[in-house]
């Protein structure tokens, strides 16, 4: 049987809400299932406001047209990050400065985050990697200090914390993905946290297109109208039905990916130190919230091997990021620097399969056959 590396996992009250949805007559965005959404997050997670969006990527871009990033402002961030991270910005023409990646975690150095500040620099964009949180506090205080923004790309970190605090929740802005590969989704879905007062107002007007029409309906004014840039970032309720289904099974969901995870982490400690492979670390500031378990192979040969040895089983085992700074877009762009830890979770990082349905057992008896 052949065993995916990931499967949208199904409440069985998907269909059901989406079906309710269509019968309330809006299906547009902004309706029932949107607020039951904005509310499950601001309730649970103590956001100060949040928004659903269409995609990470959109909430992203909204964090960047809240900063009023302009031509030449510089942007710090991972270069070992989806592309989504760094296009947000780039579209707004900034400087993207990459900084590199931990040692022991592909999170970003926040030892070497300092040095890249300049007068130009306006906002530092955190990726939580793997859903496992970065020192929050040293990059606050550098923020505070060189008075910059922090937007959080918490895209696979929802309800992972940072010294008890819920990730998305510590920066200015964070930003969350739905995307059928995490671990709550809808196809394709995302959400905007807004934590600072001064970005409230203006989120939701660049949410609706650049109007105010979101605060008309609320009856706060008698009529809208175009008052700033914006685009359609919301999603339609038939998504935001969807979506809220998975987050009633949020809780489940997050036991048993971290049942699976403990479980590959038990089964594989002896046989990855045989074979020189290094498991997920975990700091004691963070939580995991079992979004992903990767392996570090001691080389890119030993990774291929690995690969086509689980794909020989039937199972589906995949690489991650290729860093930014040497893509084929950016690696005119790149200032220089070696970032020779991104690069080597680049060539060696390999996630294993990992979905709420998965019995991993045959997974772990095919890696420790691996000679």
């Amino acid at each position: 049987m052949h065993i995916p590396f990931n499967k949208p996992y199904l409440s069985g009250n998907e269909l059901r809400y989406i079906e309710d949805a269509v019968s309330r007559g809006k299906i547009s965005g902004d309706g029932y299932y949107t607020k039951k959404c904005h509310s499950f997050f601001q309730e649970k997670f103590n956001f100060k406001k949040v928004l659903l969006t269409t995609s990470c990527t959109d909430a992203l871009e909204m964090a960047a047209l809240l900063l009023e990033i302009q031509p030449g402002d510089e942007v710090i961030m991972p270069s070992y990050t989806f592309v989504s991270t760094a296009n947000a910005f780039e579209l707004r023409g900034a400087v993207i400065r990459f900084v590199d990646s931990r040692a022991d975690h592909p999170g970003m150095d926040e030892s070497k985050i300092e040095a890249l500040i300049t007068p130009q620099t306006k906002a530092i964009v955190v990726v939580h990697y793997a859903g496992v949180a970065c020192d929050m506090d040293v990059i606050m205080d550098l923020a505070s200090k060189h008075n910059i923004f922090v937007v959080e790309d918490a895209a696979q970190a929802i309800a992972s914390t940072y010294k008890g605090r819920v990730l998305g929740s510590i920066g200015h802005l964070g930003a969350f993905s739905f995307h059928e590969t995490k671990n709550i989704q809808c196809g394709e879905g995302g959400l905007l946290a807004i934590n600072d007062d001064r970005f409230v107002k203006r989120s939701e007007i660049i949410w609706e297109k650049g109007t105010n029409r979101s605060a008309f309906f609320r009856g706060e004014i008698d009529k809208y109208g175009w008052v700033d840039i914006g685009s359609s970032f919301l999603p339609s309720e038939l998504n935001a039905a969807y979506l809220f289904a998975q987050l009633e099974m949020l809780d489940a969901i997050q036991a048993k990916r971290m049942e699976i995870c403990k479980q590959y982490r038990a089964s594989l400690t002896s046989w990855a130190a045989t074979h020189q492979i290094a498991l997920p670390q975990l700091p004691d500031y963070a939580t995991n919230n079992g979004h992903m378990f990767y392996l570090i192979c001691k080389d890119e040969k030993q990774r291929r091997g690995i690969i086509q040895h689980l794909k020989e089983a039937d199972i589906l085992s995949v690489f991650h990021y290729l860093s930014l700074h040497k893509s084929p877009y950016f690696t005119e762009k790149h200032d220089g620097r070696l970032l020779p830890q991104s690069n080597r979770y680049s060539e060696t990082l390999l996630r294993l399969p990992l979905y709420y349905e998965l019995d991993p057992q045959r997974v772990i008896d095919t890696l420790i056959a691996y000679e």
